[in-house]
């Protein structure tokens, strides 16, 4: 599908949380990766597709680091994030025209890695759909259902999952309905853990889109070695794929 056909996209990344599990003195978005933070990175990578026309980035309404970075500089809107991601999110979604931008794509602003392709696949197939989705990989290992004892946790029983997937960003949905879901669900007392479950709880269809595995979330500290390993992966594909194509052009 080319650009000329998508609809305006816009594209939201709540970067107002701290972190906790990643145990340092900063939020894990402003760690560093290859010499800039985790976060540039993701706005980079959403920024640079072009299917997408706009940026909402909520902030920590006291965030000190983000004046620091590169994307101060940015023609990116800033919204106040919220004590959650829900909030975060809302908050943008209620600063974006559904008429101007009739669908919205949710990225994590801990996922430095994803890539182009991933997020054209998971475009089109919505727009295909007349629907939303979201990025997900199919689950390989053995799943085990825990329960908590005295001297640890156990296993309570071993989970099929032929039919689990692991919820990646980003996620697509048509702006108006994305909103009026997470407000409901949030009235009606419901915890919502990412946009798809604020739309599967509003009984709207949920598309699974296959990504790749290394659009990995950046939470606890052994996450940034392997990012920084999958971002030398990824970069060396790139450089290969371009020398391939320079070939190509000069016989």
């Amino acid at each position: 599908m080319t650009a000329a056909l998508v609809p305006a996209i816009a594209a939201v990344i709540p970067a107002a949380g701290v972190g906790k599990r990643m145990q340092s003195a900063i939020p894990k978005q402003y760690l560093t990766l290859h010499g800039k933070t985790i976060l540039e990175h993701s706005v980079g990578r959403i920024c640079s597709h072009p299917l997408l026309s706009a940026l909402w980035l909520a902030l920590d309404k006291a965030d000190p680091y983000f004046a620091a970075t590169s994307l101060a500089d940015k023609a990116v809107e800033r919204v106040a994030g919220g004590s959650e991601r829900v909030y975060s999110v809302l908050n943008a979604l209620k600063q974006i025209d559904a008429n101007v931008y009739p669908w919205v794509l949710v990225h994590d602003a801990a996922r430095p890695l994803i890539r182009e392709a991933d997020i054209t696949t998971l475009i089109n197939r919505c727009l295909q759909a007349g629907h939303g989705g979201i990025l997900a990989c199919p689950v390989r290992d053995t799943m085990k259902r825990g329960i908590a004892a005295t001297s640890g946790n156990l296993v309570a029983g071993t989970v099929e999952r032929e039919q689990l997937w692991h919820a990646l960003t980003p996620q697509l949905f048509p702006t108006g309905q994305l909103r009026q879901a997470i407000t409901d669900a949030l009235t009606a007392g419901v915890t919502i853990t990412d946009e798809a479950s604020a739309m599967e709880w509003a009984g709207q269809p949920v598309l699974l889109v296959e990504g790749q595995a290394d659009n990995i979330k950046i939470t606890r500290p052994a996450d940034l070695t392997l990012a920084a390993y999958i971002f030398d992966q990824q970069r060396l594909e790139q450089q290969h794929l371009e020398q391939q194509q320079l070939e190509q052009t000069t016989t």
